[in-house]
């Protein structure tokens, strides 16, 4: 069977969103997001309009970037994980899945928050240790 090379969705505004598969995965990537080619994009994974994954990033199957996130060099997210609209995650950070990232929240480089956590909007997790350290 063959595989589209785009899908398209209507928002609730009635703009209409062009999504591509990404190389690396086959993750759907918005037209106006921008997607590092090394990074990689997991299978059912959506990265939103407006949205950057930088190089050698890891984007877990099911997981959405949302749009104005900023998924930077290195970073890891886990499947099913969420990325809120303006969040920052640091290079080389690891999120894992089902974590919810609120919005404007931000990830410091190396942190870690593990799986089914959720991190409220504009908290901050520092690098340090395990698990979620908001601020």
């Amino acid at each position: 069977m063959r595989q589209r090379k785009y899908e398209e969705f209507e928002a609730d505004n009635g703009i209409a969103l062009r999504y591509s598969r990404h190389d690396d995965g086959g993750g759907f990537v918005e037209s106006r997001a921008r997607v590092a080619r090394t990074a990689h994009v997991g299978p059912s994974a959506y990265v939103d309009r407006g949205a950057i994954v930088g190089a050698y990033a890891r984007i877990g199957s099911g997981a959405w970037i949302d749009g104005g996130a900023m998924v930077h060099e290195g970073a890891i997210i886990g499947s099913g994980a969420h990325v809120g609209p303006g969040a920052v995650v640091g290079r080389g950070a690891k999120i894992g899945s089902r974590v919810k990232i609120g919005a404007d929240a931000h990830i410091w480089d190396g942190a870690r928050v593990e799986s089914d956590e959720i991190i409220p909007a504009a908290a901050v997790v520092r690098a340090g240790g395990r698990g979620r350290r908001a601020a």
